[in-house]
């Protein structure tokens, strides 16, 4: 009788350790399940959340007009808004943002050269056509001598402002400057111009203390300066709207992830067109 008791007791204990062993497995294996699937559709919503960095105007307020159609596609546009031309690209770079959209393709170039950076542009949109604004003197033919002439001071864009002044006769730069042209390349100054380097955003904010400035024209717009009363500006049928179209940039490798060629589509929409053409008075033309 004990040893057949014992017998009993032991199968019972048996029994239930190979069921708690089973029960632990069913719970490991509900977690592991309940994990995937968290990890699973936290990684559907980051394929369908398109995160683009913009300057607040025109590209901000052009990408606002392509959300509803990104949402009919099942993706959400989340603009992130800059105002400087060099967070979007580290930000791009270091995989913060999916696209970035606020550059003209020289400066693009001239950023990956200088940084190192793997940055590449996968649609051309807009072209905003450079300005020269009267500040304390009202036109170029009355500028005095030693008169003060504000620009910007990263490469490309100081380079399009100078040539904007040769274009209106007030400098010559020397034949091989080109789109990297600086104050230094500057061979004929008959009216010893004072060129003063400005950091681009702030450009707009000193034009009230210098005779004339050279403005981006995102620039202009946000400061509210009307793009149709500038002194001089430049061509959208020329070279520069080639050399500066504002692109659509994202990091190499992207190129062909669906979500970034739902926005290519949708920014090369009529939509986009038509507001543009509708908002910005010539202060930015579409280039697609």
């Amino acid at each position: 009788m004990k040893k057949s008791f014992w017998k009993k007791v032991v199968a019972v204990a048996a029994a239930g350790a190979l069921a708690a062993v089973a029960l632990a497995g069913c719970g490991a294996s509900g977690a592991s399940s309940s994990s995937a699937s968290s990890s699973s559709a936290a990684d559907s919503a980051a394929d369908t959340t398109i995160k683009v960095g913009a300057s607040v105007t025109p590209h901000a307020e052009i990408l606002e007009q392509v959300k509803d159609t990104l949402a009919d596609e099942g993706y959400t546009l989340e603009v992130v808004e800059y105002n400087d031309y060099v967070l979007p690209n580290t930000a791009l770079e270091d995989g913060d943002l999916d696209a970035n959209y606020f550059q003209h393709i020289t400066y693009l170039n001239d950023f990956n050269e200088e940084n190192g950076t793997h940055l590449t542009d996968v649609a051309s949109i807009h072209f905003e056509p450079f300005g020269l604004y009267a500040g304390k003197t009202a036109a170029i033919a009355e500028l005095p001598d030693g008169a003060t002439i504000a620009v910007p001071n990263d490469t490309t864009n100081e380079a399009r402002a100078l040539l904007l002044l040769e274009q209106e006769g007030l400098i010559k730069l020397a034949p091989d400057a080109g789109l990297t042209a600086t104050v230094v390349d500057i061979v004929e100054n008959p009216k010893n111009l004072n060129i003063q380097e400005v950091e681009a955003a702030q450009l707009a904010r000193v034009l009230p203390d210098v005779d004339l400035a050279a403005i981006n024209g995102n620039y202009a717009l946000e400061a509210g300066l009307d793009v149709a009363s500038a002194i001089a500006t430049e061509s959208s049928e020329g070279d520069a709207a080639k050399a500066y179209a504002n692109v659509l940039v994202v990091k190499e490798g992207t190129e062909d992830e669906p979500k970034i060629k739902a926005l290519v589509e949708a920014l090369e929409s009529d939509t986009v067109k038509d507001f543009i053409a509708q908002t910005y008075d010539g202060a930015v033309v579409t280039v697609f």
